[in-house]
């Protein structure tokens, strides 16, 4: 998921570099979006995983 968040990331900064004003912003929002699930799936991984294998 990170993956794509990078990709939309370039697409959004190659978009804006050439003055697609709309679609750079729409790749932008992608990407935080993926970015921040990507936040919330890797930190829940990391309590519920310490949970079931530290026992």
């Amino acid at each position: 998921m990170l993956k794509w968040a990078a990709i939309f990331l370039v697409i959004s900064i190659i978009a804006a570099i050439f003055g697609f004003g709309g679609i750079a912003e729409g790749a932008a929002s992608i990407a935080k979006v993926l970015f921040f699930i990507f936040i919330v799936l890797f930190v829940l991984t990391l309590i519920f995983g310490a949970k079931i294998f530290g026992k």
